[in-house]
């Protein structure tokens, strides 16, 4: 175990630290990639989570001087064994406290697998590839590299509508309709099954997020039908508003209806629907690696990578 330098200290995290948290990771945001792009709903996430307690699980590293230096959790959406470990440093000063606090999460992380009555567990870690400290203390501690995602975006200056496939409709999902509601849900749920990293959660555990979040914008929730079946969904997000872009959070399509055009028109819907309100750019991530091959979609609705980053995993022994 690392210890921390003399004159660092370390506490759990609350609500209250929201605003601090996030200034700091927007800082490593713009130190990594050059904009700031974790919003308030992401921290709200990590220390809300029902499959992870921030009195446990979550900590905050304090420079001698007082400032926060780092921040770390673990992320768990469905309790599962998959653990994604989070280590955020400020890039003024906040350095020191990255390793410490890896050896920390990782601590817990096989501690949380006891608990929970796992052997083993999977940790994951990401970053870009710029962040070579990062990515030096992640290895250090056992991490090997998996794959690749990447953030794409689109500037919607010319975007138009445009005339959809043979038998496609779009509509807005019905958020005061409980059973379109688990539509819209089941469609999600089923079309992430064969993702790599998807972590399912229940009907009821789904709807405690979305209620979880600061904002929802149900102009911006699509589903897809054609010739009447339901078939896909698109979920936008406001993670990125401050920046006037609107944001792809999920896009999914059945099995059954893949490779008919339903993605892509559900993407060109949504680019619309942003530039009507304004929007200068529309972004998303997506897996690389994905079976579903969704990175050609985008790239054939004129999205492009402005960055990539990696994702790291090894095998947690339970303690």
């Amino acid at each position: 175990m690392t210890a921390f330098p003399d004159g660092w200290t370390t506490r759990r995290p609350t609500l209250d630290d929201l605003p601090a948290i996030l200034d700091l990771m927007r800082a490593s945001d713009v130190a990594a990639a050059g904009e700031a792009e974790t919003g308030e709903d992401d921290v709200k996430a990590a220390l809300t989570s029902p499959h992870v307690d921030p009195a446990r699980d979550c900590w905050l590293a304090y420079a001698p001087d007082g400032r926060l230096g780092g921040w770390a959790y673990i992320d768990n959406e469905n309790g599962g064994d998959s653990e994604f470990v989070e280590v955020y440093v400020h890039p003024d000063g906040g350095e020191p406290s990255r390793v410490p606090l890896l050896d920390l999460v990782l601590r817990r992380v096989a501690e949380r697998a006891t608990e929970r009555g796992f052997a083993t567990v999977t940790a994951k870690a990401g970053a870009l590839p710029t962040e070579t400290a990062y990515i030096a203390a992640i290895e250090g501690a056992g991490f090997h590299f998996v794959k690749r995602y990447a953030r794409m975006r689109v500037s919607l200056a010319d975007v138009t509508p445009q005339p959809l496939p043979a038998g496609v409709t779009i509509r807005l999902v019905r958020p005061d309709d409980d059973e379109d509601m688990r539509l819209f849900h089941r469609i999600y749920d089923t079309g992430f099954r064969d993702a790599h990293d998807y972590q399912p959660r229940d009907y009821e555990a789904w709807r405690d997020y979305v209620a979880g979040l600061s904002a929802v914008a149900w102009d911006e929730w699509f589903v897809a039908e054609v010739d009447g079946v339901p078939a896909g969904v698109l979920m936008s997000s406001n993670q990125v508003l401050e920046h006037n872009e609107g944001w792809v959070k999920n896009l999914a399509v059945l099995r059954e209806f893949r490779r008919r055009g339903v993605g892509g028109a559900l993407l060109r819907h949504a680019f619309t629907v942003y530039a009507g309100k304004g929007r200068t750019q529309a972004g998303l991530g997506v897996d690389l690696t994905s079976p579903t091959r969704a990175a050609n979609v985008y790239r054939a609705a004129g999205m492009s990578a402005i960055y990539e980053a990696d994702i790291f995993e090894q095998q947690v022994t339970a303690v």
